[in-house]
């Protein structure tokens, strides 16, 4: 009888143990503050824009491709400041913009945490995609949060402002792809002192 009561309360704490352990596996891990955004609630829009080119892809990418091209099509000053142009990790002067991902006809870039700015996550990719043999098109899509403008106008302005600068670039590249002149360009806002970086990206 002793024996089989030992057994018994033995097999008893086993359940308990064992069922203790399913309790304390199905719990849910408390947070960490580690594991908290900057941005509580982000809202990620992306932007895509794109312009025929009447020449091949490649031809076009050798125009306009390049890192630091934004400079010519953009029309503001760009240097590399960091790495080499064309490799992933090279950084150039317009916004401390970074290379982070490319292919043979395409690259994507993002913008650095400035303190006491809120980071929206701001990337751009810029691509020349085969049509046929003799013509492409310029596909650029920007992709940001925009959870840090005050109201529904405020990210309808931004979102515009970021469509004329871009379609306006695009138009820029498709006319040197196509061997043309691009015309002056026009004032930048905030006039003559404006930051030259300031205006491709508008995140930061």
């Amino acid at each position: 009888m002793t024996k089989l009561i030992t057994r018994s309360a033995a097999s008893c704490a086993l359940v308990l143990v064992f069922l203790g352990g399913q309790a304390v596996f199905a719990q849910a891990p408390a947070a960490s503050p580690a594991d908290a955004t900057v941005v509580a609630s982000p809202t990620y829009v992306s932007i895509p824009m794109e312009i025929m080119v009447n020449r091949p892809a490649a031809d076009v990418w050798k125009r306009i491709g390049k890192y630091c091209d934004i400079g010519e099509w953009f029309q503001i000053p760009c240097t590399i400041t960091q790495g080499k142009d064309g490799e992933v990790g090279a950084v150039r002067s317009v916004a401390n913009e970074i290379l982070v991902g490319k292919t043979e006809l395409s690259y994507t870039y993002t913008q650095p945490v400035r303190a006491g700015r809120p980071y929206n996550l701001y990337h751009g990719t810029l691509e020349a995609r085969p049509v046929t043999a003799t013509t492409s098109k310029l596909v650029y899509t920007l992709v940001y949060d925009n959870s840090m403008l005050a109201d529904d106008a405020a990210k309808e302005r931004d979102r515009a402002q970021r469509t004329t600068a871009f379609t306006r670039a695009l138009q820029n590249m498709k006319t040197l792809a196509e061997g043309g002149t691009l015309p002056p360009p026009p004032p930048r806002a905030g006039g003559p002192g404006a930051a030259p970086g300031a205006a491709p990206g508008r995140s930061n």
